[in-house]
């Protein structure tokens, strides 16, 4: 089998995909066939695969689809679906469990495994239409469940939270499992005008990368003062010498809020973003405050239809301890659902909605009130209106910011030589 194109992608220091792949042909055929297609994508510069909509009975998500276009010429891939499974919270895993996964994927499909997708699931590959019905039936049997795919809410990845990290301003892993296990339905059978993530992080370092990457960033933070131990404090100076520490923490904070004082630490908690960068250092002497919950967050997501959007504060502190609390959080969630579903349009994600028809208009809509923190950056002259800056509008547009549901007429007219 002659790939010489794949063969350079072993090249280098770093593991290749490629070479776990041709390990696993000496096994199985069918992954020399899906070599041999790939080495003719990267070729002729083309993807064969298509994909449709294919369900395993009860479900609306869960199974990606794909076809060869070339199965005629590699029949054993011409079937090649992908089966998405809900991962455990925090990726923590039994070695028992791991090794369910794995029998599973070699007894029904190609023995390749993704850990783990770009939403969190655990990722099976290469199944056919009749062993993909029976590998679902053996997960769900062992007690997994299909993960989501579609316009509906996807599978929920986490941080490790409380269970490892002391950095954790709320228990992530109990999030998760509790946002899942509510909206389960909304998982696998999807009824929104494009996907929905949440990705939840314990504190401000953002471990699960959920800023850009997820509809409903869910970070941990506090709203007291930073947690200091002078003794420790003291202990650090002594030890790094006290140019080390302006060098690497104090010049660092991005707001000039924490100054050392001979062998103390003082720090403006007015004025602190909750940005981790001093309590990553002197994580011995600095702690999170004690009165803790999260920041809920809103329209983050990766490229496709509008290019990549980096979330904004929906909600700047919330609570997160007594089932009230999660039923707060929810009824918040279940807002938002509710005027995009309502409103948005066919593959529009929520912060491309927001997007259109403005900040104030969605805050309306889901009963928010406007908060100083929702916005990211500040106009930088008050004296310059809105109407005198704005790009261009077609005749009849609504401006951007306005309600666009049920705007009022253009009134430029009414500021002429006020």
């Amino acid at each position: 089998m002659k790939l010489p194109l794949l063969d350079q992608l072993e090249e280098g220091p770093w593991p290749s995909f490629v070479k776990d792949l041709k390990e696993q042909a000496k096994r199985r055929p069918q992954v020399g066939q899906l070599l041999q297609q790939l080495e003719q994508s990267y070729e002729n510069r083309w993807d064969y695969w298509r994909g449709t909509a294919i369900n395993v009975p009860g479900y609306g998500g869960g199974i990606i689809a794909r076809y060869s276009d070339l199965g005629e010429k590699f029949p054993q891939v011409a079937q090649f679906h992908t089966i998405r499974v809900i991962e455990s919270p925090g990726f923590v895993y039994s070695t028992e469990a791991l090794r369910q996964l794995c029998d599973i994927s070699e007894d029904y499909g190609a023995g390749i495994m993704q850990l783990h997708g770009m939403t969190g699931d655990i990722l099976m590959l290469g199944f056919d239409n009749e062993k993909m019905m029976q590998a679902s039936e053996a997960l769900m049997e062992n007690g997994w469940d299909l993960g989501g795919s579609g316009n509906g809410m996807r599978t929920i990845p986490c941080c490790i939270g409380p269970a490892r990290c002391e950095m954790a301003c709320y228990d992530t892993l109990r999030l998760t499992k509790y946002l899942t296990d509510k909206y389960i339905g909304y998982l696998h059978r999807p009824e929104f005008p494009y996907k929905y993530k949440f990705k939840l992080s314990g504190c401000g370092n953002d471990c699960a990368n959920s800023m850009s990457r997820s509809d409903m960033p869910v970070i941990g933070t506090w709203r007291d003062d930073i947690q200091v131990d002078q003794e420790a404090v003291a202990r650090f100076v002594e030890e790094m010498e006290p140019e080390w520490v302006v060098r690497n923490v104090t010049s660092r904070c991005p707001t000039r809020c924490i100054h050392l004082h001979g062998d103390r630490i003082e720090i403006d908690n007015s004025n602190c973003v909750r940005c981790m960068h001093c309590i990553n250092v002197m994580h011995l002497a600095l702690a999170p405050g004690k009165d803790r919950g999260v920041t809920m967050l809103i329209g983050g997501k990766r490229t496709v239809r509008s290019g990549e959007m980096i979330s904004s504060v929906l909600v700047p502190f919330q609570k997160l301890e007594s089932d009230e609390d999660y039923l707060a959080f929810c009824a918040i969630v279940e807002r938002i659902w509710d005027f995009w579903g309502e409103h948005g349009n066919e593959h529009e994600r929520v912060g491309e909605f927001i997007d259109r028809v403005g900040l104030g208009t969605f805050l309306d809509g889901v009963g928010i009130e406007p908060d100083p923190q929702m916005v990211a950056n500040p106009r930088s002259n008050p004296y310059i209106k809105f109407e005198e800056y704005a790009a261009p509008r077609l005749e009849g547009e609504p401006q951007k910011g306005a309600n666009v549901l049920e705007h009022e007429p253009d009134r430029r007219e009414d500021y002429e030589g006020s």
